[in-house]
């Protein structure tokens, strides 16, 4: 009896394939650099800027300058890693022209060889006042990131909202590996630090019961104590 198999899940194409099949205009390749990149980028570029509309047009700058020079791309870091060096220095450019004379942690120029923040939550769309609760604790928690010294900041958005290792951070960022635990380390305690004196007051609305919720619940009780 012939056992049947499982079928084979087909590979991701590397970052040398993307990027060729990018260079010969194949919208399906770009289409993947793209998605699996948007949401870092943007999220590294508003760590430094701290402004939405702004990290999008660092997104789009980063994908023009980058597709650009793709022939340059070595293949020393990953892609993701050097798209997300190009991203930094447009973000860090951008604010030195807002802030001149300002010293900044920067990247070296040459670096191109070298999507506060909407965290993704669920919406409930039949509980509101859930659903408002969260607004108003991803909004205390996005402030108090926006708050951390740059940094700390960066290295923050880097492990824990965008979830990169100690050694992809460290590539990244330019650092070594025990600058990014140690810096990680201190943004943690800040930020829960500035999140605890943020979030006092929202404590006390927790748990919210009410609304649809405590309507239909009201009405079960009723019927089962055979109220009409």
């Amino acid at each position: 009896m012939r056992q049947s198999q499982t079928p084979r899940r087909e590979a991701s194409p590397s970052d040398a394939e993307l990027v060729e099949r990018a260079l010969m205009r194949d919208e399906a390749a770009v289409r993947v650099i793209l998605k699996a990149n948007n949401r870092r980028l943007y999220r590294l570029a508003r760590g430094i800027l701290r402004n939405d509309h702004e990290a999008e047009d660092v997104v789009q700058e980063t994908y023009v300058r980058a597709f650009t020079h793709l022939a340059d791309f070595r293949g020393a870091s990953s892609l993701a890693t050097w798209l997300s060096r190009i991203a930094m220095n447009e973000a860090l450019g951008r604010l030195r022209r807002q802030r001149p004379g300002v010293e900044l942690n920067t990247l070296p120029k040459d670096s191109l060889e070298a999507e506060i923040i909407p965290f993704p939550l669920t919406p409930a769309a039949d509980d509101p006042e859930k659903s408002m609760a969260r607004r108003e604790i991803q909004t205390v928690v996005e402030a108090a990131i926006d708050e951390l010294p740059e940094l700390f900041r960066l290295v923050f958005i880097a492990r824990i909202v965008e979830g990169m290792s100690v050694e992809e951070t460290a590539d990244t960022l330019e650092l070594r590996p025990e600058t990014v635990k140690t810096r990680l380390h201190r943004a943690r305690a800040m930020l829960r630090d500035n999140v605890e004196k943020k979030i006092g007051p929202l404590v006390m609305e927790a748990f919210p019961f009410a609304g649809r919720r405590c309507d239909s619940l009201t009405e079960a009780v009723l019927k089962r104590l055979g109220y009409p």
